[in-house]
């Protein structure tokens, strides 16, 4: 008979994970949680945190089950260039505008690979600041502000 044995790296990742959920789902507990029908502001965060709970225990379950390889090269440059992205997004969108805001958060996210060029990286999110302009200002019809009150340009 084989000891019994947690493999490590999914072991911390599924407890991690039942922890986020249960900590949100305790949080959204504090909130109307209503019914399936008519929702509260608790029921959809309550009903993610126990998604992710149920996640963890997946995973604890091939932890027990299957070894698998040690945790390898962390990308950090990744992680440093990708995650800031959408919050300088955030705090920007409405100072500079919607287009600088995306140009500059596709400009800002696109380093995160070794690889990229800074001329790829210009097209890249010009391609993608256009893309987003005719998406959501004509075929979506929303009303946004193009360029914010932190530029002299009103378009």
């Amino acid at each position: 008979m084989k000891p019994f044995a947690i493999d490590r790296t999914n072991g911390i990742c599924a407890a991690l994970l039942v922890f986020i959920g249960a900590f949100f789902a305790l949080q959204s507990l504090g909130l109307e949680i209503g019914t399936a029908f008519r929702m509260g502001p608790g029921y959809f965060p309550l009903v993610l945190a126990i998604v992710l709970i149920l996640l963890g225990a997946a995973i604890l379950v091939q932890a027990v089950r299957f070894e698998s390889e040690p945790i390898g090269y962390i990308a950090w440059r990744g992680m440093l260039f990708i995650l800031p992205a959408p919050i300088f997004f955030g705090l920007t969108v409405r100072g500079l505008g919607f287009i600088p805001s995306i140009f500059l958060t596709a400009l800002i996210a696109s380093f995160g690979s070794g690889r990229m060029r800074p001329l790829t990286a210009l097209v890249l999110s010009t391609g993608l600041t256009l893309f987003a302009f005719i998406v959501f200002s004509y075929a979506l019809g929303l009303p946004f502000r193009r360029f914010g009150p932190w530029l002299p340009l009103s378009l």
